[in-house]
């Protein structure tokens, strides 16, 4: 019998959650036994009490309305190690929506790899059927499911299944990010530790992808409109979290030119593409 602590953070999009819950559900393999802690991040669309109602077994956590992702989803791990042990972790996003045999085929994954691995499932759009999340090379491209188990360098937080001796070793996403940076974090702390990032053999869900630059990137946008999205929690290279991931992982040289190369893009965005 394998426990799983399923771990998910909501904000204002109640029919996604729910969706993702019910997708959840239908795909729990036999002999598992799955507990999950959502926290719901001061949402106004009564995203917390339609969960409370219609999935009265999930364990509904309350966050602050300035959490984040990152933060939120570290909310919901502490809360589910402190209130029970378990074989595995799985971190997964509300927008995401798992095949059928989602949760098994990544229990196999990990299992043929002796535990020693982050599972990273890999997406695709409902749309055109082509990758969204996953896995990524060191150069940042996708690393599309071909039927086989693969390495990654990068991971995408849509849906990580960690197992248990990571957990002990690597422990939880670092709450120094709010929003954006944690998974790739947590995938470079769990390389560090001697463990292996894999990909899933073929896809196990569908979750559109956000395919538009982050608003400090256009060049129409105002600049002080551009200023406040780059520092905004949301914004993806916020320099101060930006800087802090590469400097723990890959040197103060190369976080000093990011700093350098994001605020130059903020002043001259049409230097690059967009």
């Amino acid at each position: 019998m394998h426990k799983i602590a399923v771990l998910l953070t909501c904000f204002n999009r109640a029919n996604k959650t729910l969706s993702c819950l019910e997708n959840l559900f239908a795909s729990i393999p036999e002999h598992t036994h799955l507990e999950v802690h959502l926290v719901d991040d001061g949402s106004t669309d009564g995203t917390g009490d339609r969960v409370r109602k219609e999935f009265p077994q999930v364990n509904v956590i309350q966050g602050t309305g300035s959490l984040y992702w990152n933060r939120g989803m570290h909310l919901a791990w502490e809360t589910a190690s402190k209130h029970d042990k378990y074989d595995y972790y799985i971190l997964l996003n509300d927008d995401t929506f798992l095949y059928p045999n989602a949760l098994q085929e990544m229990l196999q994954c990990a299992l043929i790899k002796d535990n020693n691995v982050v599972v990273c499932a890999a997406f695709c759009s409902e749309k055109t059927g082509e990758f969204t999340y996953g896995g990524q090379t060191k150069k940042g491209h996708p690393i599309v499911p071909n039927g086989t188990i693969q390495e990654c360098y990068n991971i995408n937080g849509n849906c990580l299944l960690v197992p248990k001796k990571v957990y002990d070793l690597v422990g939880n996403l670092d709450p120094i990010f709010p929003h954006a940076i944690g998974d790739f974090d947590y995938g470079h702390r769990a390389v560090a530790k001697g463990f292996k990032l894999i990909t899933t053999k073929r896809y196990l869900g569908t979750c559109e992808s956000n395919d538009y630059l982050p608003k400090w990137c256009y060049s129409h946008v105002p600049f002080k409109e551009r200023i406040k999205a780059l520092y905004s929690p949301l914004g993806n290279s916020h320099p101060k979290y930006y800087f802090i991931y590469t400097k723990r992982h890959f040197g103060l040289g190369l976080a000093l030119k990011h700093l350098f190369s994001i605020h130059l893009r903020l002043l001259i965005p049409n230097l690059w593409k967009q």
